[in-house]
């Protein structure tokens, strides 16, 4: 009798077929990471000092960065954390920041052809030859002792002028919005790459336990017309771990969905719960090492703990009546600009490393006199105020502020000259101004310059990818050693580009 024939035998190799099935390749690798495999390899990366420390991730260790990678930051940091106040939709920098004589002085004249050689606009305006210049909307005036140009649209940044860097040689590469945007927040026009954010919590880590390092608000003026989106990849983690994207606060109802217990569970069932999922979930990561179930249980206590974190967060009424007043009407109204800019500064107070807050409306291609008007009125006020509003509680002084949009609009109009209600301007990659504020930055100062029509940079301009290597710089890190290896490659928040703007740094 042939042995292979044997009952017994054949039940063996029954079973090794079931087995065989029922084991899928990223089961097999998955299984190896976190045997034999791995410890050999965390044998061969110590003996190379290339392994890494463990991490910190999920202890509740205050003040002390949680997560993060070894060796950051590469050097002494001047900022702690970023609040970027993103501008969807392009504020016009020639009516608000960029004060030009001879742009008032054409006013209806076509626009000179050595302007405009060989640049591309987007459809709306196609070639731009003959297109009529367009004065500023409203009077700039030199605001404080620093003498910055600022336009009457904006009353209250203007009282704020000698806290402020203004970037004024900004440009960017892309001329609509979503890549545009996409581009400031990434360091790539395409989704799929890690924002900002989500890069300063993979490298930094966290200094808070019960509360997301990186927040995102969003809010759109009541009654515009403009069109923006608020996308997610905006403040998506990319190819990062999921563990890093952004986490958004909604503007009604409870900030974060499904915060509040279903009724009948209890905090204490609800714990017992997650105690129950988190060990099924963490038997998975023992037997298959996929690091997506390590952050969905992450998530699932960050949920948890934001159960309490978050409803004190948003309770205003240990402010004083002057705080709100400051940060202007809307502010106790969830979903506003105000609103979000007060979160903003109790998020940081918490130790919230990234708060992104975006406000749609600038978009202005047929409505300059009326759009521009009502974005100022319901984010300067704000902006100001949190300026303010940090400095006195002396938490400027490492904590750095961004405001901006994705690129700026043209000198010459869109639309009827003779219609002053339907005036506009398209979209203009080439020249524009962002305002900066807080640690390690030159208060009071211009820097970059564009030519007599605000058409071109002519003066230290700044790429998008400077401005990102900059931001970097302040939080102590080089922008060239933070990367990640993804299909091949290794990627980076400033791509291959990138110089430290140094002529805005203390």
């Amino acid at each position: 009798m042939n042995t292979l024939d044997q009952p017994e035998v054949l039940e063996i190799m029954n079973q090794f077929q079931r087995n065989k099935l029922h084991s899928t390749r990223r089961e097999f690798f998955g299984r190896s990471a976190t045997g034999i495999g791995a410890a050999a390899l965390a044998s061969l990366l110590a003996k190379n000092g290339l392994a890494s420390q463990p991490s910190l991730q999920g202890r509740d260790v205050k003040g002390a960065a949680q997560g993060g990678l070894p060796g950051l930051p590469h050097f002494a940091p001047k900022a702690k954390r970023v609040i970027a106040m993103i501008q969807n939709g392009a504020p016009s920098h020639v009516d608000l920041f960029d004060w030009k004589p001879k742009l008032a002085e054409l006013h209806g004249k076509p626009i000179p052809n050595s302007y405009i050689e060989e640049k591309v606009f987007s459809t709306m305006t196609g070639k731009a030859n003959g297109k009529l210049m367009l004065a500023p909307l409203e009077k700039f005036k030199q605001r404080g002792e620093s003498g910055a140009w600022i336009s009457d649209m904006l009353p209250y940044t203007a009282a704020i002028a000698d806290e402020l860097t203004f970037v004024k040689g900004m440009h960017t590469d892309s001329v609509n919005h979503a890549p545009a945007i996409a581009f400031l927040l990434s360091g790539g026009q395409i989704p799929g790459r890690p924002t900002l954010g989500a890069w300063l919590n993979y490298g930094l880590g966290s200094e808070v336990d019960d509360l997301p390092n990186f927040v995102v608000m969003t809010s759109i003026s009541k009654g515009t017309t403009c069109g923006q989106i608020f996308y997610d990849f905006y403040w998506g983690s990319g190819f990062l771990p999921s563990e890093h994207q952004g986490v958004k606060f909604r503007g009604s109802g409870d900030p974060v969905l499904y915060l509040s217990n279903p009724e009948g569970m209890s905090r204490q069932m609800r714990r017992q719960w997650l105690d129950d999922i988190a060990q099924l979930n963490q038997k998975q990561l023992n037997d298959f090492g996929d690091p997506e179930i390590a952050t969905r249980i992450a998530q699932y206590e960050m949920a948890f703990k934001m159960q309490a974190s978050v409803p004190e967060l948003t309770d205003l009424s240990d402010e004083p009546q002057s705080i709100l007043d400051m940060y202007g009407p809307g502010v106790t109204q969830p979903g506003t600009f105000a609103h979000n800019c007060l979160l903003a500064r109790r998020l940081a107070e918490r130790g919230v490393g990234f708060t992104q807050l975006m406000h749609a409306g600038w978009d202005a291609h047929n409505t300059l006199t009326t759009e521009h008007y009502t974005q100022c009125r319901d984010t300067d006020q704000a902006s100001a105020a949190l300026v303010k509003d940090l400095k006195q509680r002396g938490m400027l002084d490492d904590t750095l502020v961004i405001w901006g949009g994705e690129f700026g609009r043209t000198p010459f109009i869109q639309g009827n000259i003779n219609n002053r209600k339907r005036w506009g301007r398209d979209h203009h990659p080439y020249a524009y101004t962002m305002w900066m504020a807080g640690a390690g930055l030159k208060p009071g100062i211009s820097h970059g310059e564009t030519d007599d029509l605000s058409m071109n940079v002519v003066k230290d301009g700044v790429h998008i990818h400077d401005l990102q290597a900059t931001i970097l710089h302040l939080l102590g890190i080089d922008h060239e050693k933070l990367t990640y290896r993804f299909q091949g490659r290794q990627f980076r928040l400033t791509d291959v580009h990138g110089e430290l703007v140094e002529g805005i740094l203390a």
